[in-house]
């Protein structure tokens, strides 16, 4: 099983700031980026879903990430609008947190 909490491309991120990029899912836009990490073995972003979740904020794993356009300042992701509602709520990522995100979005990675 891939590691979901690395990019499966590394010039995605390095020495990049993606706070502010748009998210595509894999069936629409799903907000953007609101915090993002590129830690050894656990990257991921945050997402500010917006309107269509109530604002609600969402992580999700670096290895989820299927595509980034820095000209476009946008992101695209393997899970769709449902799996990313159905996403554990972000509140802080913290060490003991992360088996929870594991499990929910391991089955998504590649």
């Amino acid at each position: 099983m891939s590691n979901v909490w690395q990019y499966r491309d590394t010039a995605w991120s390095d020495d990049r700031d993606l706070v502010g990029y748009g998210v595509e899912a894999t069936d629409g836009n799903i907000g953007s980026i609101d915090e993002s990490s590129t830690e050894a073995d656990t990257a991921f972003v945050v997402v500010d879903t917006g309107s269509w979740l109530s604002g609600t904020k969402r992580m999700i794993p670096a290895g989820l990430v299927t595509g980034v356009d820095h000209d476009a300042k946008k992101i695209w992701v393997t899970v769709s609008k449902d799996q990313v509602k159905a996403a554990p709520d972000y509140e802080e990522f913290v060490e003991e947190t992360r088996k929870e995100y594991t499990d929910y979005y391991g089955p998504f990675s590649w």
